[in-house]
């Protein structure tokens, strides 16, 4: 039995991916256990770790506390949810699931899922991880990306994170204790994008370690192209504009890149289109924009998001530091067409001028260039049409599924 274990339940991009490499992996015939703190939607073979109204106030406590450890640390409110010191978690190793796995399978484990000290319980059972990177947190001294900091390559110190960083900072001290567990580990780090992957095999804490790239997936029959018109309608948005999306769960976090789409819509060439906005806030936080805005709020309802891809003419995706985003690999699957900052795994999903355009990193105006040169050469629906099969060929539930299960087979039988 495969194990996953991840915070989140269809929530976050983590969550999201660790639950369609569940669903995907059970369709494969893999007897896959999914644990996760709280249930978002029922689901089989899904189990919460906090299954009583008891056990849920322990996890919001653990949750609680971990941010509180982090608190008198923090620089600025910008880096809150940025940094994960891991002080607080559950000890799991005696869960009936736990002890019946063969593969531990690890996604998302910070905010007071997991602990330091509860992931060294799971590694001395000496039996197999396997663990997705979401983002950079496994290999760094506490942050979820490094913006632009390389310490992570040496040793982690005088962390940019903190209000007084230094030699021995608390950066430092995860570092160590990091490299302490990871000694004795049976662990092998999968990376969904090249990028990361590649990070994993630079980085001081995880050089060496078995790691290889295994893309998420996605139900390519439920995300799937539609009928515009019926889309638009549906959300009440106009028939007749040219829709641009930008899908964030926070738009004010910086690292999502609002600002340079902000800049990119001012071009007069783009005045006649308008923007679709999905995420949190309301429509005051977007007076400033030069078109018209279509607020949609945060969807959580699957098919209304399937609905708000095919809607769009395209999808922007400015992200200054990303994996692989879900959305980019959801507007694909539903025929949309993406423009992309050349940053992370994004130039791995979008193949520059056949499935939508990569613009230089941080340019607003080559943002802006991309917008044009999509909404230009997508009339017939190549450009559509091949984001569609990028996605058949490397993102689908079969694909992915069919990697990991090989994984899984090395590692209990090779």
């Amino acid at each position: 039995m495969i194990l996953q274990l991840s915070n989140f339940h269809w929530e976050g991009g983590a969550g999201v991916a660790a639950a369609r490499l569940h669903q995907a992996l059970l369709n494969a015939g893999v007897d896959s256990h999914l644990m996760v703190s709280e249930i978002s939607r029922p689901g089989p073979q899904t189990t919460a770790l906090a299954d009583s109204s008891w056990k849920s106030k322990r996890a919001w406590g653990n949750f609680v506390l971990e941010r509180l450890s982090f608190l008198p640390h923090e620089k600025d409110k910008s880096v809150r949810f940025a940094f994960s010191p891991a002080a607080a978690g559950a000890d799991i190793s005696h869960h009936p699931l736990v002890q019946q796995a063969s593969i531990i399978h690890l996604h998302w484990i910070n905010f007071g899922f997991l602990s330091l000290k509860s992931l060294e319980k799971l590694i001395e059972l000496g039996k197999p991880i396997v663990w997705t990177l979401h983002d950079m947190w496994t290999f760094t001294g506490g942050c979820h990306y490094n913006r632009g900091c390389e310490r992570y390559l040496s040793h982690c110190c005088y962390c940019p994170y903190l209000k007084k960083p230094g030699e021995y900072d608390i950066a430092f001290a995860q570092f160590e204790k990091k490299q302490s567990i990871y000694s004795n580990a049976r662990l092998t780090l999968v990376s969904p994008s090249r990028w990361l992957n590649n990070l994993v095999q630079q980085a001081a804490l995880t050089r060496g370690m078995p790691s290889m790239t295994i893309p998420n997936c996605i139900d390519t029959d439920f995300f799937k192209p539609g009928d515009r018109t019926a889309a638009r309608n549906a959300l009440g948005l106009p028939v007749d504009k040219k829709l641009i999306l930008f899908a964030g769960a926070n738009t004010q976090d910086p690292r999502k890149g609002f600002a340079y789409f902000q800049e990119a819509i001012q071009n007069p060439a783009l005045s006649e289109s308008e923007v679709m906005i999905l995420g949190k806030g309301d429509l005051s936080d977007f007076m400033d924009m030069p078109v018209k805005v279509h607020f949609l709020g945060k969807i959580s309802d699957p098919a209304q998001m399937v609905q708000a891809y095919n809607a769009a003419d395209m999808l922007i995706a400015p992200s200054l530091e990303d994996n692989l985003p879900n959305t980019i690999m959801e507007a694909m699957a539903c025929g949309t067409p993406v423009a992309g900052f050349e940053t992370g795994g994004i130039p791995e999903m979008i193949g520059h001028l056949e499935t939508g355009y990569i613009a230089a990193a941080k340019s607003a105006s080559s943002l802006s260039e991309g917008i044009q040169w999509v909404l230009n050469h997508n009339a017939n629906g190549d450009i559509s049409r091949n984001a569609r099969e990028k996605v058949l060929q490397c993102y689908s539930q079969e694909t992915v599924a069919r990697q990991y299960s090989q994984l899984y087979e090395s590692l209990l039988h090779g």
